[in-house]
């Protein structure tokens, strides 16, 4: 056992002395040690409620015979830091999480891990730092949260985000806002549509790392402790069977997971963090394999934010297992590949679809394509990612009229000031890994210009991210970014910039020649910060390739 090097021999009676100092018997020390990852704080509303599913996790290493050594870790609230400096912060600390539990595990000999984590960041740094460290390991996040309700229509958080551009419209009054705001969160737990963090659950859940019910089991639910108490059990049989994580996260479980991120409608950030946990887990993965497992994979479900559901009803009609078992009857999933709890055949055998329209039959689809696409061109050389399952079928192939901004804020102004029109495309740039730097989520304007019924007339293309609860023509990740000389650091305003989201062009229509000079001519903007931020500006990479940090 890996607990074996703090714990065993002679050499090692000052280990056990400081361990008894923390309260431990012998008997427990005689144990597998269980390092239990709990990333509670009261700031983020998908881990206030942590403890009791960290709690949980504990008794089910001790009724398996193990000795749970419970630790913290940091999460970042995507909706809090939305649209000021703290966004910066957000993807940064995805490697500070995953960077920590490595720290942990490793410094004190620990046998096996429970990662408890719930929101964007911290999922995809559980499992970057389960492949990294690759000792037994199990996720189980902390559920998603109910939607809310405004007579008999569902809301979420993405109605409060898209009521600010409704009632600077005149369309919305600052009563109905109040009512949005209050009622649209109304339990703890991750924001209720397909948005990141439910999307990285769902994730999580398709690469055999939790087991069943992980990605759609309300935080609110009894069924989560249990589930919880379920994992802490089955991560002593994966210590005493030594199933470790890259065992199970194999090149054909991230195909897996991608067929069933197109089928769902995931948020974009799930290219970004599976190539990041790819990398981690030495899996070959990049966009042109992510484009042709789009291809050929059906969009079954149309949840928020580009439909009317609710991860709590996508819970109800089956969950993940249902959509693979669904993906499977067109030979999308491969059964063979391990999991936390036996093969992904055995997962999905006793699954069962209830219903049409949360998850449809992969006979009649939504889309006969994937929920993400892909697209490169002379924009984006390196690529760049929509969530095509959001964007209203008028919006897929345009020429727009470039108005063009250096930082979210700007843009932000000019969209709640009435200044982009039908027919225009805003660029954002200088938000992208190093430029930001930290890629900031933009969250703020495609709500705005939702709410502004904007949404079907406008497009938005930037070198940082959007979030989840994006909807709209809104392409993101566009590569290379603007503060390593991508060419979106040469757009200038009135450029016709020229998209086809179904076949995955992504174009500026400028000359050659006209680039070129731009490039001689245009000073790059360059931001250098201290702290954090500046040692993450100089190791993180292109958006392409995971902005992973080397």
């Amino acid at each position: 056992m890996g607990s074996d090097l703090v714990k065993l021999g002679l050499a090692k009676a000052p280990h056990r002395s400081l361990l008894k100092s923390s309260g431990l018997t012998d008997e427990e020390i005689s144990k597998p040690f269980i390092g239990v990852v709990n990333m509670f704080n009261e700031i983020v509303p998908g881990h206030v409620g942590l403890r009791d599913v960290a709690e949980a996790a504990k008794k089910g290493v001790l009724m398996a015979g193990g000795t749970p050594l419970e630790f913290p870790g940091i999460a970042v609230c995507d909706g809090i830091a939305m649209n000021h400096e703290g966004m910066k912060y957000s993807l940064a600390s995805r490697e500070l999480i995953c960077d920590s539990i490595e720290t942990m595990a490793i410094a004190h000999g620990l046998d096996g891990l429970v990662i408890v984590p719930n929101c964007d960041k911290t999922v995809p740094a559980a499992l970057m730092a389960a492949a990294r460290i690759n000792i037994p390991t199990i996720i189980v996040s902390g559920g998603p949260m109910l939607a809310g309700r405004q007579g008999n229509k569902e809301i979420d958080l993405i109605t409060v985000f898209e009521g600010v551009g409704a009632v600077t419209a005149d369309k919305m009054d600052m009563e109905e806002m109040n009512y949005i705001e209050d009622y649209a969160c109304p339990t703890c737990g991750s924001c209720s549509g397909m948005f990141t963090a439910n999307s990285m659950n769902c994730m999580t859940e398709a690469l055999g790392m939790a087991l069943p019910g992980n990605g759609t089991v309300p935080a609110v639910y009894s069924e989560r402790k249990r589930l919880a108490k379920l994992s802490g059990m089955k991560v002593m049989e994966l210590v005493e069977k030594d199933i470790k994580p890259r065992d199970i996260m194999t090149k054909e479980a991230f195909m897996n997971s991608l067929a069933c991120d197109m089928a769902l409608g995931c948020s974009t950030n799930t290219v970004l963090h599976l190539t990041a946990i790819a990398y981690e887990a030495d899996v070959e993965m990049d966009l042109n394999i992510i484009n042709s497992i789009s291809q050929k994979t059906p969009n079954l479900c149309k949840l928020s934010p580009a439909g009317p559901y609710h991860i709590e009803e996508l819970n109800a009609a089956g969950g993940i297992s249902a959509v693979m078992k669904e993906l499977d009857k067109k030979g999308l999933i491969d059964k063979s590949v391990l999991t936390v709890s036996g093969t992904v055949g055995e997962k999905i055998e006793k699954a069962a679809r209830i219903g049409d329209k949360i998850i449809a039959p992969v006979e009649k689809p939504y889309s006969e394509t994937g929920g993400i696409q892909v697209l490169f061109g002379s924009l984006a050389p390196d690529g760049a990612v929509v969530k095509k399952s959001a964007v209203a079928e008028e919006m897929m192939d345009v020429v727009a009229n470039a108005k063009v901004f250096d930082s979210e804020e700007e843009a932000v102004e000019a969209i709640l000031s009435s200044k982009i029109v039908p027919g225009d495309c805003v660029v954002i740039r200088y938000e992208g890994p190093k430029g930001g730097p930290g890629m900031r989520e933009m969250l703020t304007p495609t709500s705005a210009l939702a709410g502004m019924e904007l949404d079907k007339q406008v497009s938005l293309i930037t070198d940082g991210r959007f979030s989840g609860g994006s909807r709209g023509a809104s392409i993101g990740h566009v590569s290379p970014e603007a503060c390593e000389g991508g060419p979106i650091a040469f757009i200038k305003d009135g450029d016709k910039l020229i998209i086809n989201i179904n076949e995955g062009i992504l174009d500026i229509d400028v000359s050659p020649e006209e680039m070129e000079e731009r490039r001689k001519t245009t000073e790059i903007k360059k931001i250098t910060y201290k702290g954090y931020l500046g040692k993450y500006a100089k190791s993180v990479t292109s958006g392409s390739t995971g902005a992973v940090c080397k």
